[in-house]
């Protein structure tokens, strides 16, 4: 037998050794002339052409759900509610909005849920444009009309302008049309007819404004929107009524039955006393009739009584601004402890409560006014707004829940809140574990309202609570930092002045550089801004917090760097608390918003809303 080689190939059989020579051959070249010149395609590149050619190949029908028996069940998520998106702030209404989170009600991560919206009553008022025939006046009554939407509105109901076109729908007019009425008795009962016509609710004068807190009994009785009798009120003489359809229209009849000849000026000279239910305790809505305007504004009294027609429009000019003045006023009144803005975790976040800083000083100071020492007719003994001593501003590291405090919340989204805190924009998920504590905000800013042994989880129904329910939103308004920019100050101005029910002076220097226009007082005579709270920081770190906020903002927007949304996604897990706070607000903020938008485009022909200046054609034609 002949000796084995060192070959290794010859310990194994003679085809096999050809076999393994000519492997290794190949391997070798491979290895030594295999570097290829060809572009290999990307990852991407090879499932968008994957991509494409299945989008040539016939679909074959799933198998259905319930023949599936591997198929795991899943839970259908509530369906898209009408108008319940607004840019990324989706929500969906519910009676459940008070459970911690809303994904286990929606299924949905970035849906929030907000409780159902409130049924607004209607208040009805009754308008006629050929009392007035020159361009100024009727531009001076369309701002009364608007300046009484907002002011209704921001109470919880629906204002809507009744004309001639709703009192002629009422079968009761043919009737009225054959009589001989007094011009001022005339007017009166085409009021009536409109409000008749258009059925139970409330019928004030365009210049019955309500002035008292939300919670003012009369005003709570009427958003109940539940009237079982008719209902006029002590001292508003023909300013307010309300009452049930039927009702409304027998005391219609009856004035149009009467068989003496008719001399009185209004409706309730020609019924009986015991027609209406009358209320004596009534403190809520402020009447500026002829009477109250001579016996407390003598300089516009004196005006709007010149025979000089000039004299007479800047009297009726003036009038708008003495209402919102006193709208204000009233709304200082109702929060004697002062304004609080909210500010948990006080280092590093004086840009992110900047524009809440100045808003605040714009509520706090005093509207102009042409009786600036004056109060509504229906509050005599009002405390005026004086500049030399405006309200209170605060910045408490904790939500104190007290009627007599406004609180302006801004809740920052967690991204938006460990950038500033950390002072970086370069985070990781490795730094956010190892570093940053869970749900911050939520724990600082309800410590002293639920104390420490609860856990965050816990705490957002409270916060909910304080931000939607009917209490809280009255006395709070709270704000996201990331919709505060420049593009969003014009909405921003319009949402605020509808909830508070009167514009906010200098608006503008909430949010932009703090100047003023006139005749709005001047930052000079605008309240000091309040002491901050914690370390101040100097102007370059004034200047890394806004370089951080905007980039947040980019961030939350899908604007920020390629590897943003996974560590946007990671704070968002980490803080699943804080998260859901903010959802809540921004979704709460985008409804509201889109609900008075709604409302306005129904009422868009119609006087009074909110950029229809001038447009009065649906009771007459303008040359």
């Amino acid at each position: 037998m002949a000796p084995r080689t060192l070959n290794p190939c010859s310990y194994l059989p003679r085809r096999l050794q050809i076999v393994s020579s000519l492997a290794l051959f190949i391997l070798f070249c491979i290895i030594i002339f295999g570097q290829s010149t060809v572009d290999v395609p990307y990852r991407d590149e090879v499932n968008e052409g994957a991509r494409r050619v299945t989008a040539y190949l016939p679909k074959t029908p799933g198998l259905p759900s319930g023949l599936n028996p591997f198929r795991t069940p899943a839970h259908s998520p509530p369906p898209e509610q009408a108008n319940s998106t607004s840019g990324e702030a989706r929500w969906f209404s519910d009676w459940k909005w008070m459970n911690p989170f809303s994904s286990s009600i929606t299924l949905d991560e970035n849906r929030a849920v907000l409780p159902p919206l409130a049924k607004r009553p209607p208040v009805y008022t009754y308008f006629d444009a050929e009392w007035y025939k020159d361009e100024t006046s009727l531009e001076s009554v369309h701002h009364l009309l608007l300046i009484w939407r907002r002011a209704w509105w921001a109470q919880g109901f629906k204002p809507v302008v009744l004309g001639r076109p709703e009192a002629m729908n009422n079968p009761l007019y043919a009737k009225m049309a054959q009589l001989e009425l007094e011009d001022d008795l005339k007017t009166d009962v085409m009021r009536w007819l409109a409000w008749g016509n258009m059925g139970t609710g409330i019928m004030a004068n365009y210049v019955a404004l309500p002035m008292a807190p939300h919670n003012d009994p009369v005003l709570s009785y009427l958003r109940r929107g539940e009237y079982p009798q008719l209902n006029r009120y002590e001292g508003l003489e023909s300013g307010l009524f309300d009452g049930p359809k039927d009702q409304i229209n027998k005391a219609i009849e009856q004035v149009l039955s009467a068989k003496k000849p008719i001399k009185a000026k209004s409706v309730i000279d020609m019924l009986p006393k015991d027609t209406f239910h009358v209320d004596t305790n009534q403190k809520a809505i402020a009447f500026y009739s002829s009477k109250n305007i001579n016996k407390y504004y003598k300089t516009i009294a004196e005006k709007l009584a010149s025979d000089d027609k000039d004299v007479s429009r800047e009297g009726l000019r003036l009038l708008p601004q003495l209402i919102i003045s006193h709208l204000h006023t009233t709304w200082q009144n109702s929060f004697t402890s002062g304004i609080a803005i909210l500010k948990p975790l006080p280092d590093h976040m004086f840009t992110l409560v900047k524009p809440a800083i100045g808003l605040a000083r714009n509520l706090s100071q005093c509207t102009e006014s042409p009786a600036p020492s004056s109060c509504p007719p229906n509050r005599e003994k009002c405390v005026p707004c004086v500049s030399s001593h405006p309200m209170r501003i605060s910045q408490p590291m904790m939500f104190r829940n007290t009627s007599d405090l406004f609180t302006i919340g801004t809740v920052p989204h967690p991204y938006t809140m460990t950038s500033l805190q950390h002072q970086t924009d370069s985070l990781t998920v490795r730094f956010i574990r190892r570093t940053t504590k869970r749900d911050e905000w939520v724990l600082a800013s309800t410590k002293e309202f639920l104390g420490t042994g609860m856990s965050s989880f816990a705490r957002i129904p409270h916060l909910k609570d304080a931000v939607a329910s009917d209490y809280g939103s009255a006395r709070s308004l709270w704000l996201t930092p990331e919709n505060l920019s420049d593009e969003n100050n014009a909405l921003l101005r319009l949402d605020l002045a509808w909830s508070l029910g009167f514009p906010i002076p200098t608006i503008e220097s909430t949010l932009d550089n703090g100047r003023s226009e006139t005749p709005v007082p001047g930052p000079e005579r605008r309240p000091p801004a309040p002491k901050p709270e914690g370390r101040i920081p100097d102007p370059v770190e004034l200047v890394h917090e806004g370089t951080l906020l905007e980039k947040a903002r980019a961030v939350l927007k899908g604007k920020g760097p390629r590897n943003s949304i996974p560590i946007r996604d990671a704070v968002e897990a980490w803080n699943l608390a804080d998260t859901e706070v903010w959802r809540f607000v921004r979704a709460w903020n985008a409804r509201r918003s889109v609900e008075r938008k709604k409302w306005e485009a129904e009422e868009r022909a119609f006087a009074g809303t909110e950029g229809s200046k001038g447009s009065w054609s649906r009771w007459f034609d303008r040359e």
